[in-house]
């Protein structure tokens, strides 16, 4: 049977936006190691390189653990294909005349639209885009000796 209603957040998540509906959190809930998984050798040039460069930026913020490996290289093939299809608009344009006379979209508009809503939704999911790191606040250095007490709070509801 379907889950009704909205997605559950990951609790790390909701720890990182400060618990705003100060609901309890799931103390149970898996904790993988924030730990960068190897990049999948079956990904396309563009998607690897993608990998390369956000990879160890999101291993660093521990949002990307090994076991994020599918959802990632989601993320990066959509956005090798959505670089692809967009280069070929530069190049050609986005309207063709057809052999009948008549004007037409080229498909790759409509493939670069749908590789850029996969790839915005993988955003979410890791934070790049800016509403999404608006409400995470990454752990600092500074904050490792309060990090207790603030959990204590947080899971104590701010009362």
């Amino acid at each position: 049977m379907a889950q009704r209603g909205r997605k559950p957040k990951p609790t790390a998540v909701k720890v990182l936006e400060g618990n705003p509906g100060k609901r309890s959190l799931n103390t149970a809930e898996p904790k993988p190691e924030k730990k960068a998984p190897r990049c999948p050798s079956w990904l396309e040039d563009e998607a690897k390189k993608e990998w390369k460069r956000m990879s160890k930026q999101l291993e660093q913020l521990g949002i990307l653990t090994e076991i994020d490996m599918a959802a990632f290289a989601g993320y990066c093939q959509a956005y090798a294909r959505w670089k692809e299809a967009e280069e070929f608009i530069t190049q050609h344009g986005t309207i063709v005349k057809t052999p009948s006379g008549y004007w037409q979209q080229v498909p790759q508009v409509s493939i670069a639209q749908t590789y850029l809503k996969i790839m915005n939704k993988f955003c979410e999911q890791f934070g790049l885009t800016p509403s999404a790191r608006s409400r995470i606040v990454a752990d600092t250095a500074e904050d490792k000796e309060s990090d207790e007490m603030e959990l204590l709070l947080i899971k104590g509801g701010g009362r």
